[in-house]
């Protein structure tokens, strides 16, 4: 009788949990058990390895073996726990040296001719591992770059499964074994270019509300007809807003580590994420979700980033408000009967819509054929909730030919200058919190205590709200908008005239005084 032990990761959504995998030999007819809830591709590992071991002549006991993987009630989904499960055998049959496989973490996928190969999800696999403070990790060779990114992590890579043995063999015989490090390549993000603002002709009150909207990270809508600028502008967000943290930049890579989407060449995710799903996209690949295996969605991958909705009107209803839970609390829930998954979901929201379904209602010029029903009901489709969760909406007018003669706008480097100095002073400001920009910052903490204004300086909030121009909500993220102004005025806090930009940017500018 043989027993022995490695370790391995389940993911949840993008959480990672450290699962001992037990290998036990007895005497017996030949069979074979897995347990521990694993899904079919799980279920078929015991299969791989054994062809695996067969192709790297290695014998498996015919005997009885009955594998586990612990905690038992955990889901295990997912080829990732071929490697650990072929430790655990070789180890319990004596081909392996036991005491050396039970501190290891292996992950991977075996094929039938013996190599190891690389499985979704390794980053936030290590990441949980070394988190539990198990930082020696087995990978396959092509995931190596990507494991290397996790601070702390000591990660060995293997191609086949007889490079295994010998990684074993040389970690008993005490010998020194080359830990991946991170190639040059992964140390920073190499996205696509985004665009510079200075191509957008005319614009100045968009291109301030793009400004305020990235300085205090505030969800914008853009209202205007075809042709005006909206998707430029949208685009050119990511170009405004500061360069994601090293804890960040783990956060959004992890997520597209799950997806499969970390390319080739590995690299680190450093700049804040664009995600234009387009409008006829599910629930499901929006918010997140699917009937077998739960992936996260467009709002998930736009972690730390931006979400754009171009078209928003044109969007299914309940996709549009399964937003809603997501954008106040940067997290979305998908509950199943038996558990429940958690995936990151932090974005900044931009969503663009005409102004009626022919988008011809506004500007000079322009031959509108809708209906006065159909320009109610058009824009009507975003919810009252979901628009009161939206800090800034603005009016995008198509630009005319003074625009074309004018001079050409500030470039993105210039204003994202502005924008980093205002994150600055949001974050000297907030020390402490667990929030660092305002658009995050409770109402209470700005409506009380030392944060609160003096009535002469709230004065148009508080007759907005008189006459229901605002909601409760509106007049909190006014605050947060009229703080964010005053940030890039290098001002100490808001005063009227902040306020006043920021009714104006809101939508209510009508109701000031």
């Amino acid at each position: 009788m043989g027993f022995a032990r490695t370790r391995a990761v389940a993911l949840a959504g993008v959480t990672g949990h450290l699962v001992t995998v037990e290998a036990h030999l007895a005497d017996g007819l030949p069979a074979m058990t897995l347990s521990g809830l694993p899904d079919a591709a799980c279920a078929r590992a015991p299969d791989r390895v054994r062809a695996a071991a067969a192709s790297t002549d290695v014998r498996l006991e015919q005997r009885r073996w009955t594998i586990n993987l612990s905690p038992a009630a955990l889901p295990k989904q997912g080829s990732g726990f071929d490697l650990a499960v072929a430790v655990a055998q070789l180890a319990a049959q004596g081909s392996l040296p036991p005491a050396v496989t039970a501190n290891l973490v292996h992950v991977g996928e075996l094929g039938l001719d013996g190599s190891v190969r690389h499985v979704p999800g390794v980053l936030p696999m290590v990441m949980a591992a070394v988190a539990a403070g198990a930082t020696d990790v087995v990978v396959p060779r092509a995931s190596a770059g990507e494991a290397a990114l996790v601070p702390g992590a000591r990660v060995r890579s293997v191609a086949t499964l007889a490079e295994l043995l010998e990684l074993h063999r040389a970690l008993q015989a005490g010998e020194a074994v080359p830990v991946a490090e991170v190639p040059p390549s992964g140390r920073s993000g190499g996205q696509r270019e985004v665009p510079d603002l200075q191509d957008v002709v005319g614009q100045a009150e968009a291109r301030r509300a793009l400004e305020v909207a990235a300085a205090g990270r505030h969800h914008m809508l853009l209202v205007g007809p075809p042709g005006a600028g909206k998707t430029m502008l949208a685009e050119r967000l990511p170009g405004l807003l500061p360069p994601l943290t090293a804890e960040q930049a783990l956060e959004v890579t992890a997520v597209h580590s799950v997806l499969g989407a970390t390319g080739s060449t590995t690299q680190l995710v450093t700049r804040a994420p664009f995600v234009a799903p387009h409008h006829t996209a599910s629930p499901a690949a929006v918010v997140g979700g699917g009937s077998g295996r739960v992936a996260p969605g467009a709002i998930s991958r736009a972690h730390r980033g931006v979400l754009f909705l171009d078209e928003a009107p044109e969007f299914r209803r309940d996709v549009l408000e399964g937003l809603r839970q997501p954008l106040e609390s940067g997290q979305v829930v998908i509950a199943r009967a038996h558990r429940q998954l958690r995936f990151p979901a932090r974005f900044q929201l931009v969503a663009a819509a005409n102004p009626c379904p022919c988008g011809q209602a506004v500007g000079k010029g322009r031959d509108c054929r809708c209906t006065p029903q159909a320009r109610r009901t058009y824009l009507a489709r975003l919810s009252g909730p979901l628009l009161d969760r939206v800090d800034l909406r603005v009016s995008v007018r198509a630009p005319g030919r003074a625009a074309l003669a004018g001079p050409t706008g500030e470039t993105s480097a210039t204003v994202a200058a502005r924008v980093e100095a205002a994150r600055e002073r949001q974050a000297r400001r907030w020390a402490g919190h667990p929030w660092s920009v305002n658009a995050e910052v409770p109402g209470p903490v700005l409506r009380d205590g030392e944060r609160r204004l003096p009535p002469a300086v709230t004065r148009d909030l508080a007759r907005a709200l008189d006459l229901g121009r605002l909601t409760l909500r509106g007049y909190d993220r006014c605050l947060r908008i009229g703080w964010t102004i005053s940030d890039l005025a290098g001002a100490d806090g808001p005063g009227r005239e902040h306020l006043a930009e920021a009714l104006g940017l809101r939508g209510a500018q009508e109701v000031a005084a």
